[in-house]
């Protein structure tokens, strides 16, 4: 006859355990980061045409800015 022990069976349900808290905590963070680059996106779009160019960017460049996709070196505004 065979006895299988609680013990063997503690490991699997932590291990699936941090599994799913890691999980939860990297979709967590990254609906946290989603929430704050649409508030950097509509708090730009608020501002006029001026600040913006003050600022580096132009209208169509808000979204990639905040994105951090925007190489500012390379686009100028004159």
């Amino acid at each position: 006859m065979t006895t299988i022990s609680s013990a063997a069976a503690a490991p699997v349900r932590s291990s699936t355990l941090v599994r799913l808290l890691r999980l939860l905590r990297v979709l967590g963070d990254a609906l946290a980061t989603y929430w704050v680059r649409r508030e950097a996106i509509k708090t730009l779009r608020q501002l006029d045409d001026r600040t913006l160019r003050d600022i580096g960017i132009s209208r169509c460049q808000i979204e990639p800015a905040v994105a951090g996709e925007l190489d500012i070196d390379l686009v100028r505004i004159r």
